[in-house]
């Protein structure tokens, strides 16, 4: 790459989550040698989420700052600063603290959580997202205060399991009639409802919030008029790509306010690019347009993001060896005592095979399609999940009767 096309060339970098960062650490490792600014809109040291619901709510650590040298990186750090506005015809971005110009954009904002309506400022009322939601949420675990859980999601439930660990009291509320049931079939879920009872949390189902009332304790009024008192209650019922700044600028979103990003993650908008939980992309894998909000799509994605910048930088339109993004989308979960695997995408799956019995500790899922693993769910059988995903990027076909016997290795199971 010309040294001097690169100096040329500003890249400017929204959002300092997992995405940003390791958007910024690609170009350089790709050898990108122009100036990179990266933007956060809060004040901490860019930091990773994970470790949020487990060890930084339980006091078992202070924060989970990235071990990166911005400065040995050549990377100028703006945190605590918002971005109000993309203005594309003048290259430039607005925030608080005026306009900045790039010459290459990459819109790394992530997703913002789902409040509840009406909650809005209500004290005790919690999410979970940010390190200051996590610290403002490690006394109530300290004090061993009674918690209503709201939304039997992911984030419930390892907040559950957090909660319950600390010695809290914890009611889980759950508008469905099951947990996951937004991300997940039945037949799988289900089983998974008894963990809660079995760890001493209580799972309530077709059960809506109609309200909730400030006190000492306060009161989560249901639609059917139960009254559950609690000194705090958390919300996790799901989020959206934060992308409302971007309104006005022409840049292509979906109905759900995500960046429709290409199979390069480039925008509709020139030397603009997108990724992580803030934009979907085209899948070839799974023949349709994917919106991924977990950990390893904000890993992985910024590779591509970084080989095709580099790739427009010299004119070569993408390196060789990066293709087009199309992962086999992957996420683990820790709850109740259980590590929780999901690898693929089960929607257009024609067939489901069990191995193991989910009334046991450890069992796993594959879906198939034409024969063909899709998707995979693994519970405590990390190998399962492992030799499940090679089998999806590989789109190798397998035996179903082998493959539904859990004493075989599932890479022994190939047809």
């Amino acid at each position: 790459m010309s040294e001097q096309k690169q100096a040329e060339q500003h890249v400017v970098i929204v959002g300092a989550g997992m995405a940003g960062v390791q958007t910024a650490v690609a170009l350089r490792e790709r050898g990108f040698t122009g100036p990179v600014t990266l933007i956060g809109a809060e004040p901490h040291q860019p930091y990773d989420r994970p470790p949020l619901s487990k060890a930084v709510l339980l006091g078992k650590a202070e924060g989970s700052a990235f071990e990166i040298d911005f400065e040995e990186l050549g990377v100028e750090l703006r945190l605590g600063l918002d971005v109000t506005g993309l203005r594309a015809e003048d290259h430039e971005i607005d925030t608080e603290a005026g306009p900045v110009g790039y010459d290459v954009l990459v819109v790394a904002t992530g997703a913002q959580p789902i409040t509840l309506p009406g909650t809005e400022g209500v004290p005790g009322v919690h999410l979970l997202r940010t390190l200051d939601d996590a610290v403002r949420l490690g006394p109530v675990l300290e004090r061993r205060h009674s918690v209503v859980v709201v939304g039997a999601g992911w984030i419930g439930a390892e907040f559950a399991t957090a909660a319950r660990e600390a010695g809290c009291a914890v009611t889980v509320v759950e508008a469905a009639d099951r947990p996951l049931a937004g991300a997940l079939p039945a037949e799988v879920t289900t089983p998974m409802a008894e963990w809660y009872g079995e760890n001493g949390a209580e799972l309530l189902t077709h059960a809506r919030v109609r309200t909730v009332e400030p006190g000492t304790p306060g009161t989560v009024v249901l639609d059917d008029g139960r009254e559950l008192p609690a000194d705090a209650v958390v919300v996790g019922i799901g989020a959206v790509p934060a992308t409302g700044w971007l309104t006005g600028s022409g840049i292509a979103l979906d109905p759900g306010g995500a960046v429709t990003a290409d199979e390069r993650l480039r925008t509709s908008l020139p030397d603009v690019y997108a990724v992580g939980d803030c934009a979907s992309f085209p899948s070839a894998r799974y023949g349709r347009r994917l919106l991924v909000h977990h950990w390893d799509n904000a890993l992985q994605g910024p590779r591509t993001v970084a080989a095709t910048i580099t790739g427009a930088i010299t004119g070569a339109g993408g390196d060789a060896d990066s293709g087009p993004y199309d992962p086999v989308p992957y996420f683990w979960s820790e709850q109740f005592g259980r590590f929780v695997q999901y690898a693929g995408h089960h929607a257009d799956a024609d067939e489901l095979i069990r191995r193991g019995d989910p009334a046991e500790k450890t069992w796993s899922v594959l879906w198939l399609r034409a024969g063909v693993p899709v998707a995979l769910l693994a519970v405590g059988r990390p190998r399962d999940l492992a030799q499940g995903r090679r089998l999806i990027e590989a789109a190798t076909a397998v035996d179903p009767v082998r493959a539904a016997d859990p004493s075989v290795p599932l890479k022994a199971a190939v047809a």
